[in-house]
């Protein structure tokens, strides 16, 4: 898969809050940034699963809606409207990093 095909994948998966497809999308070894901190909020495979389970995928209204894509190479930039996480939608921009076919890495910019 591509990088963009990649990114579609995971998006697909979270929308149908199907935690085996979202994560078969995810390198063990990956990390998750909330910029400006330095030092990643999450690492590894099991520590996202667990998340998701249990912060996301059990919240009925959950919905990511993409607004806007951009690849530069093995990077791309989603530009996404979240619902159902918060009182009201929110818009964030995630990118994520792409080596050998998964993601190693996410970079979540809250609006």
């Amino acid at each position: 898969m591509s990088p963009a095909q990649l990114a579609q994948e995971q998006l697909i998966a979270y929308n149908e809050r199907n935690l085996d497809r979202f994560l078969a999308c995810y390198a063990e070894d990956f990390a998750l940034y909330r910029p400006p901190a330095a030092e990643p909020v999450m690492r590894g495979k099991a520590a996202l699963a667990a998340h998701y389970a249990n912060n996301r995928f059990n919240l009925p209204g959950l919905h990511a809606e993409l607004l806007g894509r951009l690849v530069v190479g093995s990077k791309v930039f989603d530009h996404e409207r979240v619902h159902g996480v918060r009182p009201e939608p929110f818009e964030v921009v995630a990118s994520y990093e792409v080596r050998d076919g998964l993601i190693v890495a996410a970079y979540f910019f809250d609006a």
